[in-house]
């Protein structure tokens, strides 16, 4: 597949491990949030599109994703975005997710590339880390 502009998402849930100690939920199977972390992936990757280049782990939950998305503005997906903060936050697990408009390759072979591999990738895993060091629970477009 050839490079083509769109949006580059990634997502992580805010200190998880801290949530995961506090609720007693398992690190090696999905729960609560992870399960449906993992849905509404699926669900809006498959809406728009999308490929998931890293993250999506049906066995343990997904804990964090990086998804891109050829032809699309991040502004057209911010509402969607928002209703997965939303539902994560109504069973009070925050997540910082950040959506950058760069040239969209989906391939990576390990978590390096995925992150990595292109500007846009490196740009979105920038703004993510500074959300999560200022606390998290944002979404930026």
């Amino acid at each position: 597949m050839r490079p083509a502009e769109g949006t580059v998402i990634v997502m992580d849930l805010d200190k998880f491990s801290e949530v995961v100690k506090e609720r007693g939920w398992s690190e090696w199977r999905p729960n609560d949030a992870t399960a449906l972390l993992t849905e509404l992936v699926k669900d809006f990757a498959s809406k728009w599109g999308g490929s998931v280049i890293w993250g999506l782990d049906e066995e343990r939950g997904t804990e964090e994703v990086v998804v891109e998305i050829p032809y699309v503005e991040p502004h057209e997906v911010e509402e969607d975005l928002k209703r997965i903060r939303e539902r994560l936050k109504e069973m009070g697990v925050s997540i910082s997710i950040v959506a950058v408009k760069d040239f969209v390759f989906p391939e990576a072979s390990d978590r390096r590339k995925a992150y990595r591999a292109t500007p846009g990738r490196r740009r979105a895993k920038k703004l993510l880390e500074k959300l999560k060091r200022s606390g998290g629970g944002i979404l930026i477009t």
